[in-house]
């Protein structure tokens, strides 16, 4: 998988290195940044929950530990592609009409269809290079 930040843009390539899937996707944003680089997927969870942690991230007001469960307003949408850098990922969207459109906190959102294909394809140990 590539994911080009500039291009809102993320690449899935078969295990040939022949393109299999072009997506519009967001990708970070100048106060979030994704990661650069080389990660990899850990694994992939359907209608996750969503956790927001302020001991985990730069952003938000604080406060408490807050979890949003699965459903259709969860902000990561209805599946997470967990990545190899804590609090990373590629996911799904309560709000497709945004994506490619708005900056994301570092993540990389796609919309929930595009998102479950993807999931349906990807296992442990895929390699994500963010350029």
């Amino acid at each position: 998988i590539e994911i080009d930040g500039r291009a809102n843009r993320l690449t899935a390539y078969g295990e040939d290195d022949v393109v299999v899937a072009v997506l519009p996707a967001t990708v970070g944003s100048s106060d979030n940044p994704s990661p650069r680089g080389q990660l990899t997927v850990n694994g992939v969870a359907r209608a996750p929950d969503y956790v927001y942690d302020p001991k985990k991230l730069s952003y938000g007001p604080g406060g408490p530990r807050v979890v949003v469960p699965a459903g259709p307003n969860n902000p990561v949408g209805a599946v997470w592609i967990d990545l190899s850098r804590d609090s990373y990922g590629i996911h799904g969207t309560p709000e497709p009409s945004r994506v490619g459109k708005t900056a994301s906190h570092g993540c990389v959102r796609l919309t929930n269809w595009d998102a479950q294909r993807l999931a349906a394809a990807v296992k442990p140990g895929v390699r994500v290079r963010f350029v």
